[in-house]
């Protein structure tokens, strides 16, 4: 059993910047892809950025490339989401996830664990 619990999330002005967190319980966190994503309102939840269990892939929405840097520190057991030039529009709950494989997806149905989210609001 995998436990993840994200914060860092909040209210912050067009153009700012986050950093979310997930920390995950488990002795082999290393071997888990892990990805971020995201639902706003009245909207289906989409695939935000993930990394491979190593750290050395990565891979990211059309909308948040070059905006968005997802790491992960394994002898911490956590994954970061740095979250920059942030614009309305990435307003949503931000949920963290884990696949029990070593490569990303990003089809929500092939991750296992999920935290219960945190909330990313962009004022314009």
């Amino acid at each position: 059993q995998v436990q993840l619990v994200e914060s860092g999330g909040g209210l912050v002005q067009a153009g700012g910047s986050l950093r979310l967190s997930c920390a995950a319980s488990g002795r082999t966190f290393s071997s888990y892809a892990m990805a971020w994503f995201r639902q706003a309102p009245g909207k289906e939840r989409e695939f935000v950025a993930g990394i491979t269990g190593d750290g050395d892939t990565t891979r990211y929405a059309d909308s948040v490339k070059g905006r968005f840097t997802i790491s992960r520190d394994n002898a911490k057991n956590t994954v970061y989401l740095q979250m920059n030039s942030l614009k309305p529009e990435d307003t949503a709950v931000y949920y963290c996830a884990a696949r029990l494989v070593y490569y990303v997806s990003s089809a929500e149905a092939t991750y296992n664990y999920w935290g219960q989210g945190t909330q990313v609001t962009v004022s314009s």
